[in-house]
């Protein structure tokens, strides 16, 4: 990170501790989460790019002002006879100077679900070795709450070089092979999808099949937030009791997905960066990927409906 906007991030850390004692601010220091008052302060940094992670014609109808654009399908590989898969570095790298995002600059996300679609653009850089990125916690809500500007104005951006780092450690990715294995070695393997897709009853669009992987333990991503309120993360106390469940230490191996990966880079994340689990990885594939197998194993419960 931009050593000038380290320098600046840590001054607001250490004042807003001295305001406030709150979830927030004393869990900032160890994590990617910044509160809107955080940003306001950086908002017109040369080396902060604030990136709307929503659907197009949402961004294009409001968003923070100078934020730019990206949306899960401008982050995927689209190779694949299915869709979902992780973009490529060369495709993140080009998409990055295209966006006028340059190497060093310091990424600020945001979107309007409680982070899950902005935390799988984190997970990607993450395991890409790409760390300048905050996500902003209550998203474009909470910073409308605290009467930060928002405008329908396009930012014009001028496109310049983007790189990532060589030889990317991939820290928080699963394949399908490794999934493979941990079902064969009873590795905790935890589907964080609704209850409806869990059983079978659910079949998203994108999946061959409804159902799950065989001895997948299940927590809705949903239950880390506040979801039918403000959406932020609920308390650590709260989130401990929750992921508890899965009754293993936080240093044993675990394997995270969903229907294509997205819901479950939201949870790697509470899991890693709020919680201290060591070893999680997501499954890019997911559920998407895995269906479409027909020679891998699943089970379901019950009758399925076509959604």
């Amino acid at each position: 990170m931009n050593w000038k906007i380290s320098i600046l991030l840590l001054v607001l850390i250490v004042s807003a501790c001295k305001e406030e004692k709150t979830f927030e601010t004393e869990q900032f220091k160890e994590t990617y989460l910044i509160e809107p008052a955080m940003l306001s302060d950086l908002v017109d940094h040369q080396n902060i790019k604030i990136v709307d992670f929503r659907k197009k014609e949402i961004y294009n109808d409001e968003h923070i002002i100078g934020a730019i654009n990206i949306w899960r399908t401008d982050i995927e590989d689209t190779s694949y006879d299915y869709e979902g898969m992780m973009a490529s570095p060369s495709q993140m790298e080009e998409l990055f100077g295209k966006l006028g995002i340059k190497t060093g600059d310091t990424l600020v996300i945001y979107d309007d679900k409680g982070l899950c679609d902005a935390a799988r653009l984190w997970w990607v850089l993450q395991n890409y070795d790409y760390n300048n990125v905050k996500l902003l916690h209550g998203g474009i809500a909470g910073w409308k709450a605290m009467n930060g500007e928002i405008t329908s104005t396009i930012p014009v951006v001028t496109a310049t070089s983007f790189k990532l780092p060589k030889n990317p450690k991939m820290k928080y990715y699963a394949s399908k092979e490794q999934v493979q294995e941990a079902v064969k070695s009873n590795i905790t393997i935890l589907d964080t999808r609704t209850t409806d897709e869990f059983s079978g009853k659910r079949q998203k669009r994108g999946a061959a099949e409804a159902g799950r992987i065989p001895n997948s333990i299940h927590i809705d991503w949903t239950e880390a937030i506040d979801y039918p309120g403000d959406k932020r993360m609920k308390s650590l106390q709260e989130l401990e009791r929750i992921y508890s469940r899965l009754k293993i230490t936080k240093d044993e191996p675990i394997l995270v997905y969903c229907h294509s990966g997205v819901r479950s880079a939201h949870t790697t994340f509470v899991l890693t960066q709020l919680l201290g689990y060591e070893n999680v990885k997501n499954y890019d594939g997911s559920w998407t990927e895995w269906s479409y197998h027909n020679d891998l194993p699943l089970q379901r419960d019950s009758i399925t409906v076509i959604k």
